[in-house]
């Protein structure tokens, strides 16, 4: 499966963007999709994870309360809803999938899409 990962952008402080992330085949109800980002100079850091089939959802400490993932089951996308974005969360954003849990949210899922850079100015 591919994943395409779209909607970054440049925004400001405190601006709201939408990323989302198509697969190109049917996401079963074992799957878990994560959201991982990449900041210059940094290692790649989990953001976010949904379980495909239940939902449930799960978010790194930093984006807590202003990230929300969410999923369409009917048309295999994988969203993430950032509000209140701030200059540390420039980054590229990255969607990943497996049928792992441990694996996705320690960055070692099996499958990533190419990336969108988000760019908060100040």
């Amino acid at each position: 499966v591919q994943l395409q990962a779209s909607g970054g952008g440049l925004v400001q402080t405190g601006d709201s963007l939408t990323l989302s992330c198509a697969a190109s085949a049917r996401v079963y109800s074992s799957a878990v999709l994560g959201w991982f980002r990449q900041a210059p100079d940094k290692e790649r850091e989990y953001v976010s994870a949904i379980r495909w089939g239940t939902g449930r959802t799960y978010y790194a400490e930093s984006v807590k309360g202003r990230f929300t993932i969410s999923r369409d089951t009917a048309t295999n996308t994988l969203y993430l809803q950032m509000s209140n974005l701030q200059p540390e969360d420039t980054a590229i954003y990255y969607c990943a999938k497996d049928s792992d849990w441990a694996k996705v949210v320690t960055g070692k899922a099996n499958y990533w899409g190419q990336g969108t850079l988000v760019t908060v100015s100040s």
